[in-house]
């Protein structure tokens, strides 16, 4: 009796499936393409959460990524060039009842979108940003993009770049971000997790997705990417649980002074207690930039999962609480009384 009624309990009626997401339009990506997996990740992240198909708007801005709406049998908007984050806040300020999703890459969003990023990260606007980061340009044709690493050669960069890139965690932090994960293409299951996390958190949430482009950027994430070595070189964060990884996840993050070191469980006097638990909710942001900041270069995973999630008033809230305020404060007036107090009044005699 027990058991049924915890089963029961555990039972959620599932009113939509991955397919009711998707349009009848012919997927115009090239084979092999990151982008297919985001999609479909975003997909069963919608069923997961049971949302409408007319509930939700996918906004996107200039690109490979911004193809995404058309894929989606919801709401969309393919907008312009790097405004893609001003479009959708307009949308969940007009709506706040939608479920509002701005896909959008590397190049759209940090380069000629990025005040608009900053900007509504800052505002905490209740949408949801899904970075598409492949650091180069794919639908120009193979430019560097702001996330292109030092020395990257490209064909706007044939002598390699000589430029240090943005890194979205540390500009979204900087932006007073409320919520920041991070995926990679090839693991849907992670993808699905955060996005479907992101849609539950009340402010900005940052989502970027490690994509891969099989034409002008093949492999740039193959060192965290690739099943041979993945589990050695990436972290799954999750709240509240100890920072642990690896094939025999027998390695986990310590404290050493005051930077991140990855260690082996039961080596150099390291035991299970020393390992941190991560914390996604507080709201000092030193350790998720340490933990967002992690990379193979320093002998460290590279960090997935949601990283930090954090409560605070949301833009459109706000900005409902103070119009009623400022009507509960000026009275309503009736359309004679505004006549009669304008000052365009005046007597016929």
């Amino acid at each position: 009796m027990e058991v049924t009624e915890i089963a029961a309990k555990e039972l959620r009626y599932q009113k939509h499936l991955p397919k009711d997401y998707k349009s009848e339009n012919a997927i115009r990506w090239c084979p092999g393409c990151g982008d297919y997996a985001i999609l479909t990740s975003l997909q069963k992240a919608m069923a997961e959460l049971n949302i409408d198909p007319h509930k939700i708007a996918v906004i996107s801005g200039i690109g490979c990524s911004s193809r995404l709406p058309y894929y989606m049998n919801t709401y969309g908007f393919h907008s312009i060039h790097g405004r893609a984050a001003a479009i959708a806040t307009g949308v969940k300020v007009a709506n706040p009842e939608l479920s509002v999703w701005v896909a959008t890459g590397d190049g759209d969003s940090l380069a000629i979108g990025g005040n608009h990023f900053i900007h509504t990260i800052r505002r905490n606007v209740d949408i949801n940003i899904l970075l598409f980061n492949n650091k180069i340009y794919g639908l120009t044709k193979g430019q560097y993009s702001p996330t292109s690493d030092r020395g990257f050669v490209s064909k706007s960069s044939p002598y390699g770049t000589v430029e240090d890139p943005f890194r979205p965690a540390e500009l979204t932090f900087g932006a007073r971000g409320t919520f920041f994960a991070r995926a990679i293409d090839v693991d849907i299951k992670n993808q699905t997790e955060v996005m479907t996390e992101a849609a539950k958190h009340k402010g900005t949430s940052v989502v970027e997705v490690l994509q891969n482009c099989v034409i002008f950027n093949d492999n740039i994430h193959n060192r965290i990417s690739d099943r041979n070595w993945k589990a050695d070189n990436t972290i799954i964060l999750k709240h509240g649980e100890k920072m642990i990884f690896g094939k025999e996840e027998n390695r986990g993050i310590v404290l050493d002074g005051w930077n991140l070191k990855a260690v082996t469980i039961g080596e150099d006097g390291y035991t299970l207690d020393d390992i941190l638990v991560h914390d996604a909710t507080t709201r000092d942001n030193i350790l998720h930039m340490k933990l967002a900041l992690m990379d193979n270069i320093d002998g460290l995973p590279v960090a997935l999962g949601v990283i930090r999630s954090v409560k605070e008033p949301t833009y459109e809230k706000e900005y409902e609480r103070q119009i009623e305020e400022v009507q509960m404060m000026t009275p309503k007036r009736s359309f004679t009384e505004f006549l009669l107090n304008s000052p365009n009044i005046w007597e016929v005699k």
